[in-house]
């Protein structure tokens, strides 16, 4: 009796521990992927780090959400000195809308132009071409109008 007693104690105490620390864990890895929502202006300064979205191609990216209406036309602007920037629209079950290296102007910054067929939140993904660099940027989201 006192073995099996001793026996259960020994394993109940690595078992607690173990859910105990799994569920930290688990709460922790819920909140590592937040994309930033886009202010009103639909455009933000801000900086490419090693501390945002691994791309699995050696490089980072910084996710933002906007939300774009059936039927809006848009266009995607990304700036940078410090990299050869990278933009994608990516729709709201994850597909890549459209994608865009470099724009028409002959640089390395981005320029992307997209219909939207379904209303609802995107996401802006912004990284660095090939996963090369990091530093500041400019993203801006505009909406484009018919000429009449």
């Amino acid at each position: 009796m006192r073995a099996t007693s001793f026996l259960r104690q020994s394993l109940l105490l690595p078992a607690t521990v173990f859910l105990i620390a799994g569920t930290g864990l688990r709460a922790q890895a819920q909140q590592i992927y937040s994309p930033i929502p886009l202010p009103a202006s639909r455009e933000i300064n801000d900086n490419l780090s090693n501390r945002d979205i691994p791309t699995g191609f050696g490089g980072f990216a910084r996710d933002y959400t906007v939300r774009l209406e059936a039927g809006d036309q848009v266009a995607i602007d990304v700036t940078s000195d410090a990299f050869d920037t990278m933009v994608a629209l990516i729709g709201e079950d994850g597909s890549t809308i459209s994608e865009n290296d470099d724009g028409p102007d002959g640089t390395t910054n981005s320029l992307l132009f997209a219909r939207i067929t379904q209303s609802g939140t995107y996401t802006v993904r912004v990284r660095a071409y090939a996963g090369q660099g990091e530093g500041p940027f400019y993203l801006k989201v505009a909406r484009l109008r018919e000429v009449p």
